[in-house]
């Protein structure tokens, strides 16, 4: 929470004053006002307190435009002599398939099919996607396994769940990737068969192969995305550099090595504050008008933080059960 002494030197500094009958926006005494946090989940929580306290006390910053958020990075990359910033995860991703796919090609035996450049990029990044939605069903408790065994089948349609004979066939084939099943049950109230699937980890629960997983936005996302990879059905790929070639065995193979080969010669370097950089870093990445980058805060910005704040923070506890249900599962980085 902001303290009252915090308060005292925002109001301060600000010269307005606060509330709606003693605000005064004619003594505002910057043009910008700019939020600058650190970029990790600390700064982010308070982010959000500061654009809420804005929004509830200070209305016109936001609707006349002076309010803005600093975007600090989360990296710094370093190779021989160049240094580059990068904001976050998703930037330094690409960062690192770009990187890859300059000085590599993959080929695909199978198909004659060479990626590199443009094309091998692309490939990754939909790689990337293919192994984050992955993920998010492996916390639900679906080995990958299994997900990629349905997918290989093209398991999708509604009409393959009310078909006893053909769920059947969709269970005999994830048996043949190695995984024991039950029988199918009906559910009688939507006319709908399931089956379960017992997990190969001692302790974990079974999975409940049904409509329920294959209309998740997960398990569809990774289904358009299989189109997308369409080149990458058959391994082994190879892939090649400065005239040596090394064979991969699975398309997450060649994802993960790729990535890690991108990082070859690069120094990495995350920092968790803006306290970490010295005086000259600071400057150059955050604070310089010509090179910094800045978001404008706009109200529906502002709402959504304070809605935000207000089932996180609030008296009231099933909105906040229901939030933390709902979005615990998408968590990607967590700092403790």
């Amino acid at each position: 929470m902001l303290g009252s002494q915090e308060i005292r030197t925002i109001i301060t500094a600000l010269g307005t004053s606060i509330g709606e009958e003693d605000y005064d926006h004619s003594r505002l005494r910057y043009h910008k006002v700019i939020i600058m946090t650190d970029a990790d989940v600390d700064g982010s929580h308070i982010r959000t307190l500061l654009l809420t306290f804005f929004y509830r006390q200070m209305p016109q910053v936001i609707d006349r435009g002076h309010l803005y958020i600093a975007q600090p990075p989360l990296y710094k990359v370093k190779k021989a002599k160049t240094e580059t910033y990068l904001s976050n995860d998703d930037e330094l991703n690409k960062f690192l398939m770009t990187t890859a796919a300059q000085e590599r090609q993959v080929k695909l035996p199978k198909s004659d099919v060479v990626l590199e450049g443009p094309s091998l990029r692309n490939v990754l990044e939909r790689l990337v996607r293919y192994q984050l939605h992955l993920d998010l069903l492996k916390k639900r408790g679906f080995e990958p396994a299994l997900i990629e065994a349905l997918l290989a089948r093209d398991v999708g349609g509604l009409e393959t769940f009310q078909d006893a004979d053909a769920l059947e066939g969709v269970r005999r084939e994830v048996e043949k990737a190695g995984f024991k099943s039950d029988d199918l049950q009906k559910d009688e109230e939507h006319g709908r068969y399931t089956f379960e699937v017992a997990a190969r980890a001692r302790g974990h629960a079974p999975s409940v192969v049904g409509w329920d997983l294959v209309s998740s936005i997960e398990y569809r996302t990774l289904r358009s995305l299989e189109d997308d990879l369409k080149d990458l059905r058959q391994p082994p790929f190879v892939i090649a550099e400065n005239g040596f070639e090394k064979p991969v065995g699975s398309r997450l193979d060649l994802l993960h090595h790729l990535m890690e080969e991108g990082k070859k010669g690069l120094t990495i370097q995350r920092y968790k504050g803006l306290g970490e950089m010295n005086a000259a870093q600071l400057w150059d990445t955050t604070m310089n008008p010509e090179s910094r980058r800045l978001i404008q805060v706009s109200v529906a910005d502002a709402v959504e933080a304070d809605e935000i704040f207000t089932v996180l923070m609030g008296d009231m506890v099933e909105p906040r059960r229901k939030f933390i249900e709902e979005n615990a599962l998408e968590v990607r980085n967590l700092d403790i």
